[in-house]
């Protein structure tokens, strides 16, 4: 029987799958989640740490025999039993499937809807719309499946259910208000009775579902940012120049916000990356301005206004145009869920958008398509390799830099930013398209 210590942060969500399933499977679990024994930004960062666990993440895994995983779906499937894994081969692929199913389908649009609400990420209210469709997609597809069904595979709890009911928690506590949640009642039956079993229960606790859905709060999300500290000014001379640096002095102190309460799980994994410089820092300053060609490509015509700007005003030395292409268009199905693979790579390089910008179009129809597209990144290499929290997506598809001087290039430009044109190195109609800005 496995044994050993689950490292993470309170509460952690990522975590929770883990110690739900020690919880069925009677894996001797300790979990270091408070100082001594753990300090998230401290321990994780420190050299013994790293030597086991190079990203530095949590929840991490170290047996008693020194065994050690990373990933939390990695260390869920070995603190669990055959039982939660699926007992036969057909009912181990439908848990992984799951497992999958919550990875790349939940939690994209999950977070998209829900970080703003608790402060975390700012509001982008077309980015939360598109969430909320895929989110009623999603409940589509689980509540069409729980028709006949207690759980997700076989008739008990099994790792497909542990990990795709963490993956909804805050979903259900935060958002799915009872209007929205009601046309998916199987779906809300089932987390109901997850949530109740006396294994989730000693992780979760009470889990309260929601009772109005949870907006922006935009005075939150500014609490939450970083603040800057400003130099101190130099020292006046004289009683009457003291006397105004001690009024500002205790306005300052009057200011100052109160203590910070301990992180929930959503605080903890915006505190979890590292304040690193800005990726795009080594690169010299550039006379092209991303931000007001996209704003004449939102609002103006494309094709008499945002391009001619677009090529009046490239810096060819500062920026870089790129064409992508996905590897496995044998395995896109349903269009929808092609658009999600799209959707979902943009929201997590949300942090890249200050310095990109794209237009990926997917091509044809249902079982018989496509997925290609333009970008722009700031300097002349691939931006993704700047930043790790970039590299989740990129690797999926094949990439080629662009010579702007080229009528290819040129021509590829007005095609994908305008969405009509022949396209002739597709060979597949104009289904949709997606905008990266």
């Amino acid at each position: 029987m496995a044994a050993g210590t689950l490292y993470t942060y309170p509460d952690n969500w990522r975590a929770f799958k883990a110690q739900i399933a020690a919880q069925y499977s009677g894996a001797r679990l300790k979990v270091a989640s408070n100082p001594p024994a753990f300090t998230f930004g401290q321990t994780n960062r420190s050299p013994a740490f790293i030597n086991n666990f190079p990203l530095g993440k949590v929840p991490a895994f170290q047996g008693d025999d020194g065994f050690c995983l990373f990933e939390s779906n990695a260390i869920a499937h070995y603190l669990s039993n055959d039982a939660l894994r699926g007992a036969t081969p057909q009912a181990a692929a439908q848990v992984l499937q799951w497992v999958s199913f919550a990875d790349s389908e939940i939690i994209p649009p999950a977070s998209a809807w829900v970080f703003p609400t608790l402060g975390i990420m700012q509001f982008n209210k077309q980015a939360t719309e598109q969430a909320k469709e895929d989110v009623k997609k999603i409940l589509t597809v689980l509540n069409q499946h729980l028709t006949t069904r207690t759980f997700l595979v076989g008739e008990r709890v099994s790792l497909a259910d542990i990990t795709v009911a963490c993956s909804m928690v805050w979903l259900f506590k935060q958002v799915l208000e009872p209007s929205f949640r009601q046309p998916y009642p199987n779906v809300t039956r089932w987390f109901v009775t997850c949530v109740n079993q006396p294994q989730f229960k000693a992780v979760l606790g009470e889990v309260k579902l929601c009772e109005k859905m949870a907006q922006f709060d935009a005075k939150k999300f500014s609490e939450m940012q970083p603040k800057k500290e400003t130099p101190a000014k130099k020292e006046k001379a004289g009683k009457e120049a003291a006397k105004p640096q001690e009024k500002k002095e205790k306005k300052k102190e009057e200011k100052k916000p109160a203590p910070e309460e301990e992180m929930d799980d959503c605080d903890a994994v915006l505190a979890a990356e590292p304040k690193a410089k800005d990726p795009f820092a080594h690169l010299p300053k550039s006379a092209f301005v991303m931000d007001e060609f996209k704003r004449k490509y939102s609002n103006e015509d494309t094709m008499t206004v945002a391009l001619p700007h677009f090529w009046e005003n490239f810096d060819r030395e500062g920026y870089s145009i790129w064409h992508a292409q996905y590897k496995y268009p044998e395995e896109l199905t349903l269009t929808f869920k092609s658009c999600n693979l799209i959707t979902g790579m943009f929201q997590r390089l949300d942090k890249l958008r200050k310095n990109a910008f794209a237009s990926v179009i997917l091509f044809g129809t249902n079982d018989d398509s496509s997925i290609s597209g333009i970008w722009v990144f700031r300097g002349q290499e691939l931006a993704f390799t700047l930043c790790p929290d970039w590299q989740i997506d990129y690797e999926s598809y094949d990439w080629r830099k662009l010579d702007p001087e080229s009528e290819e290039c040129k021509t590829m430009v007005k095609e994908y930013f305008a969405w009509e044109g022949d396209f002739k190195h597709v060979g597949k109609a104009f289904n949709q398209g997606k905008i990266f800005k």
